[in-house]
């Protein structure tokens, strides 16, 4: 048997010329206790997207007091009224936790976007945007985007536990990854491929022998991590492939201006200005095809906004603002509340301001939107808020809300894998598990 080890490389010849592929972690290098090394007319594409923000809602100034078309906006709904016939709002529906201690702020936006109950952010993922991503993200230059618009790396978006897909958290730094090197602007008159991308596509197939040799000798679990491994890199030079294709032309395309360099912190007047710009460039990304799928953390589910001139976050706030007696609520956390549905309103205004079609950026899209808890408070997660925005290219229905009765807030992860065209008929684990679809929501 050859022998591997951390530092092995899988090699191989192309072009006459001698090319590596280095190892993920496997165990075959650990110790026993395994801590120590041992061109186009194609329909218009339908996209998706999440857009999360941290600590939940005030129930009664969220949740409309009736069900169905007619209902009222509440208080803190009122910022997108401009779209409330194009989103559907979901109250009442509930992470299970079957005996899980529930993590605060983790617990029910992982059990939310997982579809099983989890205690903290090792849940044996992908989550149900990596599932889509996977399915509509094949012939796109990105998988998939996140962002994190308050100044903090974070990311709920799973391939395996404890692997996040990074997020960006400046909008300078994501509009050179998306529109720096490597970018061909599809109505540009000439087409002229990247020679590093040239030299860079098979690399894969050339350690080809070596890989097959590996798959055979090591355990279980390691062909398990190899195969992900492997995976991936396959993914990647489908990527590269793409990138040597001249890119189908996009009507109404325009190049975006570079932003700024800006502060990146916490404070919400600094956060609604980055998270209007990376709306902005994640649109245009979504225009023409760089990717299919993105994933927007407004702010930690941990929410660690703060006002001008203050110390004092959203998450502590929810702990401990007393209650104003007037108004029956804390006034601050209500704050932030409004605040939060102002930004979702500017993303949506960037997605709705491109037109496609018969109609816009949006109507191609379904965009889910959620947070971790109901009341931050108590750190619950019966009751998360949610709502889903766009018209998916027809597959959806909105304007109308509805109460989901302490039914698994999987049904409605299960409904959005199904309107973006996944065969999946049962979704989720235990008390989690449902195979009974949200039909209102589908067209």
């Amino acid at each position: 048997m050859k022998r591997y080890h951390r530092r092995s490389v899988l090699k191989g010849l192309l072009n006459g010329a001698a090319v590596g592929v280095a190892l993920p972690v496997l165990d075959l290098f650990l110790d026993d206790n395994g801590k120590a090394f041992a061109a186009t007319g194609q329909r218009i594409p339908v996209r998706f997207g999440t857009w999360i923000w941290g600590c939940g809602h005030i129930p009664e100034r969220w949740i409309p007091t009736t069900t169905g078309t007619g209902y009222a906006l509440p208080a803190d709904l009122e910022p997108i009224a401009p779209y409330r016939d194009r989103i559907a709002l979901f109250s009442g529906f509930d992470v299970k936790l079957d005996g899980v201690p529930n993590k605060p702020h983790i617990t029910g936006c992982l059990g939310l976007r997982t579809g099983i109950p989890v205690p903290n952010d090792r849940v044996q993922a992908p989550t149900f945007d990596v599932l889509i991503s996977d399915a509509i993200g094949r012939d796109t230059r990105f998988r998939s985007l996140e962002v994190s618009t308050s100044g903090i790396q974070r990311s709920y978006s799973f391939r395996a536990a404890g692997s996040p897909n990074p997020s960006e958290v400046s909008p300078l730094a994501l509009y050179q990854r998306i529109f720096g090197a490597g970018f061909q602007d599809p109505n540009a008159a000439t087409f002229t491929p990247d020679p590093d991308t040239m030299v860079h596509k098979s690399v894969l197939s050339a350690v080809a022998d070596e890989r097959r040799r590996l798959m055979r000798e090591v355990g279980a679990d390691d062909r398990r991590r190899l195969d992900e491994y492997f995976t991936s890199i396959r993914q990647l030079e489908n990527q590269l492939a793409l990138q040597l294709e001249p890119p189908a032309p996009v009507e109404n395309f325009t190049m975006p201006a570079q932003p700024p360099e800006l502060e990146l912190d916490s404070e919400m007047d600094n956060v609604l200005v980055t998270h209007k710009l990376m709306a902005e460039l994640l649109a245009k990304a979504l225009q023409c095809n760089q990717t299919h799928v993105i994933n927007v953390l407004l702010s930690d589910t941990t929410s660690n906004l703060r006002r001008r001139g203050s110390t004092t976050t959203h998450h502590t706030l929810t702990h401990e603002e007393p209650v104003n007696p007037a108004l029956g609520y804390q006034e601050q956390v209500g704050w932030f509340a409004t605040q939060s549905m102002l930004a979702w309103r500017d993303f949506l205004d960037a997605l709705d301001a491109i037109p496609e079609g018969d109609g816009t950026l949006l109507d191609n899209c379904l965009i889910l939107a959620h947070s971790d808890c109901s009341i931050a408070k108590s750190h619950a997660v019966e009751g998360i808020p949610a709502m889903v925005a766009g018209n998916a290219g027809g597959r959806i229905r909105t304007g109308f809300h509805m109460a989901g009765g302490a039914d698994p807030i999987s049904r409605l992860g299960l409904t959005v894998q199904q309107a973006m065209g996944l065969p999946v008929e049962r979704w989720g684990t235990n008390s989690m598990e449902t195979n009974r679809s949200i039909t209102e929501l589908l067209a």
